[in-house]
């Protein structure tokens, strides 16, 4: 008895810290498109998982989004940046849009709520939601967004980038990922996004001025020619 009085109680606090940030705003759900794919925050997207994209909360915050249709909620930690289509305000995973019941219909009117901020709340939705640079990840293996953090800035410490190529530029983010995964295939290392409000950049970072001849030729090579050199400030 004691055991179900304390466990109603846990669930009445965490519904009452629950403040909601948005009401009747659209939902959408990525899956087997994106799974495996490297996310904004450095994680290994799994459409199996609990997490959504968001266009400027912090990384790992826990937000409770609820279909306004049929009532049903899940709980999802935001580990990627999205959705880019105008009009819509969260890209859920597979297994979140199961929960509201809306993998028919592809979208649906939500309400979104924060249960707990990420890590990085120092950072306000407007630096959010400004130009930043992530890693391509090629392994599998998943990163906290911290680590992720700290072996860039152990990279950039101990080799400087002198040149950044700029091998791509969409508004589309599935095809930043396509451009991505095929650098990453023939060979390239130090493969980046460097994301805006509208556009996604496939940029290739770290480039020494003795390697800059060879990495442009190896890009002409494999039918990469629009790129464009820039300086590392």
């Amino acid at each position: 008895m004691k055991r179900f009085i304390l466990t109603c109680a846990c669930a009445l606090m965490s519904f009452a810290f629950a403040s909601i940030y948005k009401a009747n705003v659209h939902a959408s759900y990525y899956a087997e498109k994106f799974n495996g794919r490297p996310t904004a925050s450095g994680e290994i997207f799994n459409m199996n998982d609990y997490t959504c994209a968001h266009k400027t909360l912090p990384f790992g915050t826990v937000l409770r989004v609820t279909n306004l249709a049929n009532g049903h909620s899940v709980n999802v930690r935001v580990n990627d940046r999205g959705p880019f289509v105008a009009g819509r305000e969260i890209d859920l995973s597979k297994a979140a849009a199961y929960q509201l019941d809306m993998l028919s219909s592809g979208t649906a009117n939500v309400r979104i709520e924060i249960i707990s901020l990420g890590e990085n709340t120092a950072q306000s939705v407007a630096t959010a939601n400004a130009a930043s640079a992530q890693p391509v990840v090629a392994s599998t293996a998943q990163k906290t967004p911290a680590a992720a953090s700290e072996e860039r800035v152990r990279e950039q410490t101990t080799a400087p980038a002198v040149y950044v190529i700029q091998v791509g530029s969409f508004t589309k983010r599935e095809y930043a990922n396509e451009l991505a995964q095929s650098l990453l295939k023939a060979g390239f290392t130090d493969v980046y996004f460097q994301k805006t409000d509208s556009v996604t950049r496939v940029v290739i970072k770290n480039v020494t001025d003795s390697a800059l001849g060879a990495t442009k030729n190896k890009l002409e090579a494999a039918g990469h020619k629009d790129y464009l050199v820039k300086k590392s400030s």
